[in-house]
């Protein structure tokens, strides 16, 4: 056995331990790669054509794969059921005062604390105001 294959085989079991131990797909590229340079060193190529096989095998992985392995690998999100007041209107119930943290509205029967978009503005009760975000369990409203 040359040095030459010996390197390629230790390549091989190093892309295939990180890949094993990554949450994504990270090195499966060069490990193909690594096992058609061991091919070629099996039939006699030289080493710049080995190292050719290596850098064009990977590539051609990666383009080839890479689309196909997102699909499965992306993570869809899902609205909630609060997602679908953004962009509603809500009634305030509490006056909505950033400043002294004070502040609910009324959006689908429920009633969430509020918070106004913009520091500084101070929104009545009895206003109607258009939900912009959702922070965790706040709404964050601008008037109308």
């Amino acid at each position: 056995m040359n040095n030459l294959l010996i390197m390629w085989i230790v390549l091989t079991v190093v892309f295939a331990v990180i890949e094993a131990l990554t949450l994504q797909i990270v090195t499966v590229w060069f490990a193909v790669g690594s096992i058609g340079a061991i091919i070629a060193n099996v039939v006699g190529a030289t080493p710049l054509i080995q190292l050719i096989v290596f850098v064009a095998l990977s590539i051609l992985t990666l383009v080839i794969a890479r689309p196909y392995l997102k699909k499965f690998t992306q993570t869809k999100v899902q609205p909630t059921n609060a997602d679908v007041c953004i962009g509603k209107q809500a009634i305030v119930t509490e006056e909505i005062n950033n400043v002294l943290g004070t502040g609910q509205a009324k959006i689908r029967g429920t009633i969430w604390t509020a918070r106004c978009y913009d520091e500084n503005v101070i929104i009545k009760e009895g206003s109607t105001v258009i939900v912009t975000a959702i922070e965790g369990v706040k709404l964050i409203v601008k008037p109308e």
